[in-house]
């Protein structure tokens, strides 16, 4: 039994609907795609007539959207904006042996993978590693993605997690702050501006209680999305900071920031690879997995 043929409009007839509909404009479509504005319109007519019902509403030689119109683009558009990546992405690995493609927190790659990365490469000549950044945990069914790094807890539906190592945060600040505020003990901090990530609200509290230090005023001061962000904001010296230390290595090693207590905290959390069931038997995905933890645990 042979399934039934789908109907599928042609690609010239979605290309043109969705550069008219973005544009409002027959004319500006046929700039765009190179095309005259009669070719445009027999398109988008043809794709109506096929479609059963009115895309535009033809108003004093204007365009508007119907409702109809108007639903339909949005999943053109999002399916055209798909079919470019998953070409893109095929281009790219042309020729590669192996191809990952990872979903990552942007400082931690920015910061910890990226410099590392070499050390796997080397030992996987003619892989390709894409990257995405995804700070939140999503569906490996509806991402084209192979694996992840995530922060938080080991619970991601239908996907192995692996752990690579605990999150622990130490209070950091610039020489040009400490030279002109005296930090002598935790209890200092109550007189400098204290710097949050967004995503780890109680951070500070639960540092000054380790310390034994007055936490009243823990949550005051400028908070920021990522940990990026909170380093550059004390290297300008706008305020102390809890940062991980392995986040903000070049900047201890410079001097661009100094370890004001060392005192870490653990944040109870940790960053894990985590990949699809699926994708389990895959040679590259578990080659990766077995290098991130090799790494993460010197």
């Amino acid at each position: 039994m042979t399934m039934a043929r789908l109907f599928l409009p042609s690609m010239s007839a979605l290309t043109a609907f969705e550069s008219a509909a973005r544009h409002l404009s027959f004319s500006r479509a046929a700039d765009e795609l190179h095309l005259t504005q009669g070719a445009v319109s027999r398109q988008i007519r043809q794709l109506e007539a096929d479609l059963g019902l009115d895309l535009f509403e033809r108003v004093n030689q204007r365009v508007f959207l119907t409702d109809g119109g108007r639903s339909y683009y949005k999943d053109v558009q999002k399916l055209l904006g798909q079919l470019a990546s998953a070409t893109e992405r095929v281009m790219a690995t042309a020729g590669a042996a192996e191809v990952l493609n990872l979903a990552v927190l942007p400082t931690f790659a920015a910061r910890w993978l990226l410099p590392r990365l070499s050390g796997f490469l080397d030992g996987h000549p003619g892989a390709t590693i894409n990257f995405s950044v995804r700070s939140e945990p999503f569906s490996f069914a509806d991402d084209p993605l192979d694996a992840a790094i995530h922060h938080g807890e080991a619970t991601w539906p239908g996907a192995i997690c692996e752990a690579l190592c605990p999150e622990e945060v130490l209070p950091v600040a610039s020489p040009r702050l400490t030279a002109s505020h005296e930090i002598g003990a935790p209890a200092d901090l109550v007189n400098i501006t204290l710097l949050h990530q967004t995503t780890r609200p109680t951070a500070w509290r639960d540092w000054l209680d380790l310390a034994g230090a007055p936490s009243a005023l823990a949550f005051r001061g400028p908070r920021f999305d990522q940990f990026a962000m909170v380093a550059e904001a004390a290297v300008a010296g706008l305020g102390a900071a809890l940062m991980p230390r392995f986040l903000i290595e070049e900047e201890l090693k410079s001097g661009k920031l100094k370890v004001l207590f060392d005192l870490p905290l653990n944040s109870g959390t940790s960053y894990w690879y985590v990949y699809p069931e699926a994708k389990a038997g895959s040679r590259i995905v578990r080659a990766f997995g077995d290098w991130l933890r090799s790494i993460s645990a010197r």
